[in-house]
């Protein structure tokens, strides 16, 4: 117990600020620590090691978790001798620690036999498991708030970022994924394998989230989480249409929980587009006077009864910053499990730090950047909009109103940032007559330009202008030709 004492009286405490002090007390309290169920957790471990160690994985104990260093070396030694299938029993066990050098670290001879002896009752273990987690989030709390006032006390300039990071570290202790972050390569080969074996079978579910497209999912195999997918094109092309057809999809036919950022559209725009292109409802025929059939009607009120049961939040925010972006999908994930994001669309977005004041090739950066952190720290895939430059206008020939990748506005870091790159464009948009509109009318093209882990290649899509749909291959006279 001496040990124990001197082992606390040297760990590092944290220091308390009262109510408008400008510098820091004298005095000190320890961290929240939980010795007694640390010893116990460890004594379980020791006596039943197939039982305890493996429970103790499951419920992603860590190093981290446990306050003295010398619980802390031993915990990760066990786990080492565990997971290599070696056997832990007490004589072995002191032995490999002195040829490792370790022992003096865990208290030595004496500490060992002290805890193999301890003796707690094996139906404590997950309870004394969880005092230990208790403590190690106070202490999380403790160390992320301490940071945090040091920050603030200094005057940041970028308030806001500030904020963002204050909020992502206090929901990361929440969600536990400080522990999580650093999967070892032999937990990243076996998610490969699984996934490999999945695929095998034809499991549906080993691929990503469908668009709803069938060859954007052949050449994607899906939407994967942490993925950032930018569409891109030029203005009235339909790049909102396609991104809510994907939405569609994803929300209503799979069940998942999504999310849009409408920087553009409102909440009540969109939702309209949404019920009367999945009701094949064309709303432009009520001003040249047609009045809707009785299927036409039917049609429209069950999807209004799908839409109003999907998992689907919009936010509407003109002008939203990145950091308010943040919050609000981290919040939408931990209150609704939010499984997919689209964003519309990336230029009209803002960053409010100081940088980015001065150079909007710098704002777009940092946008960018954030959208692709975000996906990675949600674990999800983000779709987002972005306008090309008129370099599509200024092509002759066969070339023109084709876009490409450089035509990104500010592109170097989208193109840097993007998982994949998909260029949306229509021929008749840019037809020299009425002949030629008509003869390309509904045709329209997905170039995928980046794809970091497939293939690229032209889509061919159909645009059906009246519903503000697009659709998979060719207009049908094409496919029949």
């Amino acid at each position: 117990m001496a040990a124990e004492t001197q082992a606390i009286a040297s760990f590092p405490k944290t220091a308390s600020l009262q109510q408008g002090a400008t510098a820091v007390d004298d005095v000190t309290r320890a961290l929240p620590h939980a010795l007694g169920p640390e010893k116990s957790l460890l004594s379980s471990m020791l006596q039943d090691p197939q039982e305890y160690i493996g429970v103790a994985i499951e419920e992603k104990l860590t190093q981290d978790h446990f306050y003295l260093p010398s619980h802390s070396t031993l915990f990760g030694f066990l786990l080492e001798l565990f997971e290599a299938g070696n056997e832990v029993e007490l004589v072995s066990l002191v032995q490999r620690l002195l040829d490792r050098g370790l022992l003096d670290r865990v208290g030595g001879p004496a500490a060992l036999t002290d805890l193999y002896t301890y003796a707690p009752s094996p139906g404590h273990f997950r309870h004394h498991l969880q005092h230990v987690k208790d403590k190690f989030v106070l202490r999380s709390i403790i160390q992320n708030s301490n940071e945090a006032i040091a920050q603030a006390y200094d005057a940041p300039d970028e308030v806001a970022a500030l904020l963002d990071s204050v909020e992502a570290k206090v929901l990361a202790i929440r969600e536990g994924s400080e522990t999580n972050k650093a999967p070892t390569i032999k937990q990243s080969v076996n998610e490969v394998i699984e996934q490999f074996q999945a695929l095998l079978a034809g499991e549906k579910g080993a691929q990503g989230i469908s668009t709803g497209f069938e060859e954007l999912d052949r050449k994607s195999n899906g939407l994967k989480p942490g993925e950032m997918f930018v569409v891109a094109a030029r203005p009235s092309m339909g790049k909102t249409s396609f991104m809510m057809n994907m939405v569609e999809h994803v929300c209503m036919d799979q069940g998942k929980s999504s999310m849009v950022f409408s920087c553009e559209m409102s909440a009540f725009q969109l939702v309209q587009r949404l019920v009367f292109s999945r009701a094949k409802f064309a709303m432009s025929q009520l001003s040249r006077g047609y009045t809707p059939s009785k299927g036409d009607l039917q049609r429209i009120k069950r999807v209004a009864v799908e839409t109003s049961a999907a998992k689907l939040f919009i936010d509407d925010t003109p002008g939203i910053s990145i950091n308010e972006l943040r919050a609000k999908a981290r919040r939408k994930k931990r209150d609704e499990d939010i499984q997919f994001i689209a964003i519309d669309y990336l230029q009209l977005m803002k960053s409010r730090t100081k940088q980015a004041e001065n150079s909007r090739e710098r704002e777009i950066a940092e946008i960018s950047a954030g959208i692709k952190g975000l996906a990675k720290e949600l674990g999800i895939p983000i779709v987002i909009l972005a306008q090309l430059n008129r370099g599509p206008e200024s092509r002759t020939g066969k070339s023109l109103g084709v876009p490409r990748m450089s035509d990104l506005r500010e592109s170097g870091a989208i193109e840097q940032d993007a998982d994949m790159v998909g260029l949306l464009y229509r021929t008749a948009y840019y037809a020299e007559n009425e002949e030629e509109r008509e003869a390309e009318a509904g045709k329209a093209e997905l170039v995928l330009a980046k794809n970091r882990n497939g293939e690229t290649g032209s889509i061919p899509l159909t645009f059906i202008a009246d519903l503000m749909r697009f659709e998979t291959g060719l207009p049908a006279r094409e496919s029949e030709a």
